[in-house]
């Protein structure tokens, strides 16, 4: 049950190339108020951003004009599991009070949406009410992350391998959405999940 005082919290997560951003935009469609935490993380690294200058310091020279130099720092913490911790210590404590405001300018809001990509393997479930799991079948999957720009087999699979499975997170959910159909489908998916929530909680 959500508390008295804010809204109902939605966590959203899925693989990648699931259609995760789509089905967020779904809900704002709904009037779903969604905050996204890859767009505050991304917005925090661009330049003039308020996480620049903590991570200068832990990795120099990986920012400049531009703001952050996401493939220098990329290949940094890739493959090194302390450069990444330092990396999370300083971009996680930002992220949640950004999300700690979002909720604050809706408090009235009756159901939120947090856009979370690694809600399971980062995030946990004990900071939403419920969470969504966007999911595609395997072969839709591959095929949508492999037309991204910069994409290729080996990158996939890195990512895949760093990902919970989505079978896994399929059975960790509270609800599924599945965007292995048409986009018109999902958004009646995406539209009948809101007016469910929403009569549940006006019982």
């Amino acid at each position: 049950m959500t508390a008295p005082d804010r809204p109902f919290i939605l966590g959203l997560t899925g693989s990648i190339a699931m259609g995760k951003s789509t089905v967020a935009a779904m809900f704002a469609d709904c009037g779903v108020p969604v905050f996204d935490a890859d767009a505050e993380v991304r917005a925090m690294q661009s330049p003039g951003g308020e996480l620049l200058p903590a991570i200068e310091a832990a990795f120099p020279g990986s920012t400049g004009p531009d703001g952050l130099d996401r493939a220098m720092l990329g290949s940094i913490v890739f493959a090194d599991k302390d450069a990444l911790a330092r990396l999370e210590a300083i971009v996680h404590p930002a992220v949640a009070k950004r999300r700690e405001a979002f909720l604050a300018d809706h408090s009235e809001a009756p159901i939120v949406l947090f856009d979370i990509p690694l809600l399971f393997e980062k995030t946990g479930e004990d900071t939403v009410d419920a969470v969504v799991v966007v999911s595609a079948p395997e072969d839709i999957q591959r095929k949508r992350a492999l037309a991204r720009e910069g994409m290729t087999a080996e990158k996939f699979e890195g990512i895949l391998a760093s990902q919970l499975p989505d079978a896994a997170k399929r059975a960790r959910a509270d609800h599924v959405i599945d965007t292995g159909t048409t986009l018109a489908e999902t958004q009646k998916a995406v539209e009948d999940l809101v007016d469910k929530l929403s009569e549940d909680l006006r019982d």
